[in-house]
């Protein structure tokens, strides 16, 4: 669902705000951080951009089709009355 690409740069990111004499704990925090950030994105239970992105078409399609709709019932209902 996620980049893993982009998850191990967010954790060399914060690794590297660890001070350089923490090697020992720098490495670790590297070695643990991209698994916990993973899991905590996947609770949020997020989209990808892509999925967004169809959704967002298929809501723009079923709207124009309800307008489209609206209109065809306002007509004949504007028919049924005159």
């Amino acid at each position: 669902m996620f980049d893993l690409k982009n998850l191990e740069a967010a954790a060399e990111r914060l690794a590297a705000l660890l001070p350089d004499d923490a090697r020992v704990l720098r490495d670790e925090f590297k070695a643990s951080a991209k698994p916990i950030i993973e899991s905590m994105l996947n609770r949020m239970d997020l989209v990808t951009r892509e999925e967004f992105d169809a959704q967002s078409r298929v809501l723009a399609a079923t709207r124009a089709r309800l307008e489209a709709l609206e209109a065809a019932l306002a007509e004949l209902e504007r028919k049924d009355d005159g």
